[in-house]
């Protein structure tokens, strides 16, 4: 495929990229993907970051919105050959003295673990893990049309309000279920008791009990991997060591697609954006940021509440009280005394990510954007505070601040990994106060990375929705771009729901 046969220019290969460029080779089209790095990925690439023979994942690592995702089912990656492995436990939440509590992928199991609030777990979150589909449909949607399913959108919208008023205690007497839905709102990266952060943990608490928190064996390379061989397979080039700084360096296409951030795309597109849109984009908050250290160990952790050790994923904050108290001083621009620590231990159910007898540990600290710091001494003391002797099992470890997470993505901004401040405004209206935040000014210019709705996470929807726009634009195609994905990539029927096809049978 030369420069003059193309007919879609994508710019950035993250999930969201190479999720638009997917949908447009469905179509029949020839897509070009423009990577800024020598390696495609963005946030979902494998490496051994410490000692060879330790696979460390950059930035994702856990997904269950990637098999929630309407663009996933519709994919298929069963088919791709990525497998999926099910820690027992979604996620555990350590509290000091030995005690932990523990999201089991069981329901049942989980309320029965939080004592005098076990029914009042069960209360808040079956209702909306009975109801997960229709959830995901909306939460996945453009957010810009009512969903078909309004009545489990309404009680999603009434627990969120609660968890996000002065009364979010109210239904909980124990220490334990305050802190494990703390400690999942914290993924937000902002103080937990508002609307955005609510609605962020209440829909992932629901996937812990519903599709669970899986790892790709090998690590999330995977599903890269997996989009990439169906694109190629397709059609599709792929161009890296481009960091694209002008339309100008595309080649001629009828529609360009950018996985960037604002920033980005007012330095791309420049002087050619009127000045109020560049002025909104001016606008856009990005919000706190991440350090990211990965261990190698010379064995597993030593958690003092044995459950821990049967969990993928480790919030690592201590009480419900501590988890806002460090989340507000990130909010405001401070570093935390004992920051939030996410915590993911692949070798639960992937023992090859290291060698035999051997792990890696995989952690985030929040911090302020921009953040220079090297926290790694706070984090091994998280981590240590909850599992004695930690240290002394480690080997060698990687360190990148937030300042530095930029040079291996230039969409996270500051460190920020979310694709911009989580507030309930910003998660609608990103990156811009438009009916339709996928269309740029620019006529065939459309704009599909998380700093759009819905958002952070590895789902692809972003692509999704941009791309479903282009093909309408552009090329007069008005097919819904998920059953074009299930058709060519994914080998079965669209189960279809509501407005979106949920996957294949």
């Amino acid at each position: 495929m030369g420069d003059n046969d193309i007919d879609a220019v994508v710019v950035g290969s993250g999930p969201n990229g190479l999720a638009a460029a997917l949908v447009l080779a469905a179509a029949g089209l020839r897509v070009q993907v423009h990577e800024a790095a020598d390696s495609v990925g963005g946030g979902v690439r494998t490496r051994e970051l410490t000692l060879p023979g330790y696979r460390h994942d950059v930035c994702s690592a856990v997904h269950p919105m990637a098999v929630a995702s309407p663009f996933f089912r519709a994919f298929d990656l069963a088919s791709q050959g990525v497998r999926m492995a099910w820690p027992e436990a979604s996620y555990a939440h350590p509290l000091d003295s030995g005690r932990a509590a523990v999201a089991w992928r069981d329901l049942d199991r989980t309320a029965a673990g939080l004592g005098p609030d076990g029914s009042s777990w069960s209360r808040l979150l079956r209702p909306l893990v009975d109801r997960t589909e229709p959830l995901v449909e909306a939460a996945m949607s453009d957010l810009r049309g009512i969903p078909p399913q309004v009545t489990a959108l309404a009680r999603l919208g009434l627990r969120v309000t609660e968890q996000a008023s002065p009364w979010w205690n109210a239904r909980f007497r124990g220490d334990l279920a305050p802190a494990l839905l703390t400690g999942v709102a914290c993924h937000s990266i902002a103080p937990p008791r508002t609307l955005a952060s609510a609605g962020v943990g209440l829909l992932l608490g629901s996937l812990a009990h519903s599709v669970g928190w899986p790892l790709p064996i090998g690590g999330s390379q995977a599903i890269v991997d997996a989009m990439v061989g169906q694109l190629t397979e397709h059609g599709g080039r792929i161009v890296t060591g481009h960091r694209v700084r002008s339309l100008d360096e595309l080649p001629p296409a009828r529609a360009v697609l950018l996985d960037v951030a604002p920033g980005a795309l007012l330095e791309i597109a420049g002087p050619r954006l009127p000045e109020r849109y560049r002025r909104q984009l001016r606008g856009f908050r990005h919000g706190g940021a991440a350090c990211k250290v990965d261990f190698a160990l010379s064995g597993p952790v030593p958690w003092s509440a044995p459950d821990c050790a049967k969990a993928g994923t480790l919030h690592l904050v201590g009480s419900r009280a501590e988890a806002v108290r460090a989340e507000s001083d990130v909010a405001a621009g401070r570093h935390a005394e004992r920051p939030f620590v996410l915590a993911v231990q692949p070798g639960v159910v992937d023992p090859g990510r290291a060698p035999a007898g051997r792990h890696v540990l995989w952690t985030y600290a929040h911090v302020p954007n921009g953040s220079t710091r090297d926290v790694s001494e706070q984090i091994k003391q998280q981590v240590e505070r909850f599992a004695p002797g930690f240290r002394d099992l480690i080997l060698a470890e990687h360190v990148v601040t937030a300042a530095e997470q930029g040079l291996h993505n230039p969409n996270y901004v500051g460190g920020d990994i979310s694709g911009g401040a989580t507030t309930a405004w910003q998660l609608v209206m990103r990156p811009a106060a438009r009916w339709d935040p996928y269309r740029t000014p620019l006529p065939g210019v459309y704009l599909c990375s998380a700093s759009t709705p819905p958002g952070q996470a590895v789902h692809g929807m972003c692509g999704v929705h941009a791309a479903r726009r282009a093909l309408r634009d552009r090329f007069g195609v008005r097919s819904d771009p998920l059953r074009l994905v299930a058709e060519a990539y994914g080998g079965g029927r669209p189960v279809v729901t509501g407005r979106l096809c949920l996957g294949t049978r």
